[in-house]
């Protein structure tokens, strides 16, 4: 059996399962939290732009195009990070900003 971690999303506290290699933007998408991502989660953009609140440095680090999407995100933080980016090696707590909270669906079609 994978190893599983715990991902808890803020300020919902919505509590998430994911496996090694899922990225965050995975894990949110199953468990039908929304994160903008209008890129498709392929670090074009900077809308999917998270604050890890604790589990912060056990991360990978962020690779240049990921920190140049960055710089275009507002409200940034010292461990600011996209969504679309972090791929999981371990718990994590989480805040989506107000700004990137998706709360719209669309009906589907």
């Amino acid at each position: 059996m994978s190893q599983l971690y715990k991902i808890t999303f803020l300020p919902r506290g919505q509590v998430c399962e994911g496996k090694p290699g899922d990225t965050l933007l995975d894990v949110a998408h199953r468990n039908g939290i929304e994160i903008d991502h209008a890129c498709g989660g392929v670090c074009a953009c900077s809308t999917c732009h998270v604050i890890v609140k604790k589990g912060f440095n056990q991360l990978d680090e962020a690779s240049e195009e990921e920190e140049d999407m960055l710089d275009l995100a507002p409200m940034l933080s010292t461990t600011s990070r996209l969504a679309c980016q972090i791929e999981l090696n371990g718990d994590l707590d989480v805040e989506i900003p107000a700004h990137n909270r998706n709360l719209v669906k669309e009906a589907e079609h």
